[in-house]
This record gives C-alpha cells, structure tokens and sequence, in this order.
C-alpha cells in the first residue's frame, strides 16, 4: 500500500496540474504515465477504455480552460467599461439639470459672430424686389425708353463729323514727342534742363489741346468730349511715369549706352512649350516705339522697363471678359435711358422754383438709381475692360481694385477702389513731396487737390458750364477723412463711406447733369 500511494501521490499531483493547463492536455496526461510505468519497470495497461477516458477528461478540462478565459476578458471589459458607463451617466443626469452655459447673443458683438451669409442672401433678395418693384412702376408709368439708336446720337451730332475720334487720333503726336524727346535725353543730344522744359510743354498741351476743341468745336457731344478728355487725362498720367521713369535711369547710371537696342518690353513670341518667351531690356533700349505703344495700351498708368508677364492667353477667359463687357454696356444704356432720365427730367421744377424739400426728395431719389449705375460702372471697367486688356497683351499684374467695400476709413476707400491711380499717385507725386521734407497731411490734401482738379477737368469741360461741384465734392472728401477717422471706426466707420459714396459725389456728378438739362430743356417745361 506504501508503495503504491508513494507511486500514486506524485502521478495525481501531475495529473491535477497538467489538466488545470489550457492547451494539450491528452498528450501530458499520457507522457505522465509512460513516464510511471517506465521508471516502475513495467509495461504500461492495455485498456483502452482506460486511455478513452483519459482523454475525454483531458479534452472537458482544456474546453472548460478555454471557458475560463474567454469569462475573464469578458470580466475584465466589463470592469474597464464600467467606469465609462458611470462618466456617461453622470454626464446625461447633469444634462437633465442643467441646460444653460454662459454666452452671448449671436448678434451681440461681443460673441464674435460673423457668418452673415443668410442675412446677406437676404439683402440681395429684397434689393432685387425693390428694384423689380420699381422696374415695372416705371414701365407702367413711360413705357420703354430704351433706344439703340438715341445711343449713336449721344456720340455723333453728324454722322459725318467726327470730332472725338479725330481728337484721339491727334494724340499720336504727343506720344511720339515723349518718346522723341526721351531719345535725345539718352543720347545726349540735349540737355537735362532742356527735356524737363520739351517734357512740361508736351505735357501741358496734352491737357489744354483737347480742351480747347471741346469747347470751340460745336459738333462734339458731351459724351464725346468725356470719352475723348479721359482718354488724354490718361496719357497726361502715363506720359509723365514715362518721363520720371526714364530719367531715374539715368540718374543710376544708365545714360552712358551710346545705342538703341531692341526692346523687349512688347511681347516676342517663341514657340517654345507653347508659351512666350519674354526677355528683359534695361535703358536705353526700351526707347522704341513698340515698347512706347505697349504701355500706352496696358492697364496701367505707372511706367516700368520690364513689366510682369503671363504665359499665355487664355481664350475662355477672355471670351468671358467680352461677353461682360458688352453685356453690362448695354445695361448701364438701358438703365439711364428707362431710369435716370425720366426722373431728371421730372426734377427740372423744384429746381427752377427752389422749392427745398423736394429738391432734396429728388437728388435722393436719384442718388439711388446714380449708385447702383456707378457699381455697374465699376465691375464693367476695372474688372471686365480692364481684365480683357490685360489678357490680350498678357499684362501679368492684375490688381486692379482691393476690397474697398470694407473700407472703414474715407483714405482707404481712395487708396483701394482706383489701384492705377493710386500707384500713379504714390508713386509720382505723393512719396517725391515726402523727401522734400513736405508732411504727410499736407502731402495727402495736395494728392486730394490734384483728383479735384481732374474731376471737375472731366465734368465741366464736355458740359461746358463750370459749377465746382465736382471739385468741392472731393474737397471735402479731406475733413470727411479726418472725422471718420477720429470719431467712427469699425462698421460705423464703413457705413459712413457707403452713405458718402451713395449721397456724396454721385450727386455732385448728378447735380451737374440736372444743370445741363435745365440751362438745354428747362424753358420747355
């Protein structure tokens, strides 16, 4: 009996441990008996029912191994779950009894809000329906205006007179006269002082020409003698960036070439990859008549040797660019032929009998329909011409105009809506008065005065009645400036300049054309 329990004692110790473990449990249980029987010296049993059902408890105990981990993990996810589940819940509870945070209204100023998209989309929609509104009353009431042929009339007075074009064709000669005078700068013929003096002439012909045969030739329109003094206020401006330009050449040193090269400013197209292969020149090799004639045509007034360039032309955009343009032409037409007329002709009484209240219920009246054609204007010129040139000569620099309607400031706005100009004005007349040791308030009211002058240079002269109105408009864009900036700032301060814009010099401009209706109709009415 000892022997066997000796021998039984440590084969049931193994047996229990090798069935507690999870994996190959049969094959222990069978290595631990050979292992018995070999070391007692004995064959091991033949029973195989024995073995059988040795095997089925090796198989139940690896199965309920498995069993047992498989309840453990699960344990043990429910364990780490359960804190979640809690968190979860105490969230919800404090949810039920709390519904309230602290916030301000969204159109507060003091949330930080700012997507309007919807309260914008809803402006537009009544803009459109108060105009439709107005659109069909003014059908009703003078049926349509709108004559094509009334159009040709506003430029020729005979049909076979043409002063305007002949006047445009004229100011080849102070083209050639710039660029003549230049040459001679280059080469030494004459002398600094001597092509400053050839420069201020031409340059002062180029202003009192043109408006001399305005006011003399009585066959030019009114809308001939704008189209053709804007036309020679641009070249005054161009002209004379092309004159500063080239005389900064030479001050750098670069006088001393003694002969014209090819300029390169003018595109030279290679057929290289498609696209053109433009090279730079330096001075005095861009005194040709091709480099001259380009910066005539580009959209811009400020005059570089080598101007920024694109690859190619693009023919859907600038198809695009020609459908707006004369799209937006034919609108701005309609609209002052069906808008603005009928209501200016109707405003000619309060004026003849000064009858204040309705004179100021008729400019507002007016101002609105001024406005929205001044917009038109706007996109039509600096966006769609503009663009169109620019992408004809493959003029690279397109910034035309900035987000002046954000302006909060009056100088914003006029640094901003007018980019050329306001280059133009930076460049060649504002900075130069800031090294002579002029202030910069000084500078700015001189800059205002110069854009008067040309304002009212462009309005009383084709009218031919001068009444300032243009020139004090812009006057008092100065202390205008001055209060916005001191007194308004933020959306104040933009609605400020959207009232000045709609009430201020659109009514000067339309003061000017009531005049000219009254001084021409007014004894019909």
């Amino acid at each position: 009996m000892s022997e066997r329990a000796e021998i039984r004692g440590p084969v049931t110790r193994r047996r229990r441990t090798t069935i507690s473990g999870a994996g190959g449990g049969s094959a222990s249980v069978k290595q631990a008996n050979a292992s018995k029987w070999h070391d007692g010296g004995a064959k091991p049993p033949q029973n195989p029912a024995k073995v059988k059902s040795v095997a089925d408890v090796s198989e139940h105990a690896s199965h309920n191994g498995k069993v047992d981990r498989e309840v453990g993990v699960s344990g043990k996810q429910q364990r780490s779950n359960s804190p979640k589940k809690q968190r979860n819940a105490v969230e919800d509870i404090n949810n039920r009894l709390s519904c309230h945070v602290l916030q301000e209204s969204l159109l507060s100023s003091e949330s930080g809000y700012s997507n309007y998209r919807g309260i914008l989309n809803w402006c537009v929609v009544m803009l459109v329906l108060s105009n439709a509104r107005l659109f069909l009353e003014n059908i009703i009431k003078y049926g349509i205006l709108v004559d094509p042929i009334q159009v040709v009339s506003l430029f020729l007075k005979d049909p076979y007179s043409w002063p305007a074009a002949c006047l445009i064709i004229v100011s080849n000669v102070f083209i050639l006269a710039a660029l003549y005078t230049e040459r001679r700068l280059a080469v030494g013929t004459i002398s600094e002082t001597a092509g400053w003096i050839l420069h201020i002439f031409n340059l002062t012909c180029l202003l009192i020409f043109p408006s001399f045969i305005v006011l003399t030739v009585t066959s030019m329109t009114p809308v001939g003698g704008v189209l053709s003094l804007g036309i020679y206020t641009v070249l005054f401006l161009k002209l004379y960036s092309y004159q500063d330009s080239n005389r900064w050449c030479r001050e750098i040193g670069q006088a001393k070439a003694k002969r014209l090269t090819r300029s390169y400013s003018c595109p030279n197209v290679a057929q290289s990859n498609g696209s053109a292969v433009h090279l730079n020149v330096s001075y005095p090799g861009n005194l040709t008549h091709r480099d001259v004639y380009y910066f005539v045509f580009a959209p811009t007034l400020c005059y570089q040797l080598n101007f920024p360039r694109s690859s190619r032309i693009r023919k859907g955009f600038l198809i695009r660019r020609l459908f707006e343009m004369l799209f937006l032409m034919q609108l701005l037409v309609g609209l002052i032929q069906q808008w603005m007329v009928p209501t200016i002709q109707n405003s000619m009484k309060p004026f003849q009998e000064m009858d204040f209240s309705r004179m100021v219920e008729r400019l507002l009246k007016l101002a609105v329909p001024n406005h929205l054609i001044w917009l038109i204007f706007f996109y039509w010129f600096f966006h769609s011409s503009m663009n169109f040139v620019a992408e004809l000569l493959q003029f690279g620099d397109r910034e035309f105009y900035k987000d002046w309607w954000n302006s909060e400031t009056v100088t914003y706005f006029w640094a901003n809506w007018n980019i050329p100009v306001h280059k133009w004005c930076l460049r060649h007349f504002y900075k130069p008065m800031l090294r002579r040791g002029i202030n910069k308030f000084l500078a700015q009211t001189a800059v205002f005065l110069v854009s008067a002058f040309f304002h009212e240079y462009l309005v009383s002269i084709p009218l031919k009645m001068f009444r300032l109105w243009a020139f004090m408009g812009m006057m008092a864009q100065v202390p205008l400036a001055w209060f916005v900036s001191r007194y308004l700032n933020g959306n104040y301060g933009n609605a400020a300049v959207w009232i000045s814009l709609i009430i201020g010099q659109p009514v000067a401009v339309l003061m000017y054309v009531h005049d000219y209706y009254v001084s021409h109709y007014g004894s019909t009415s």
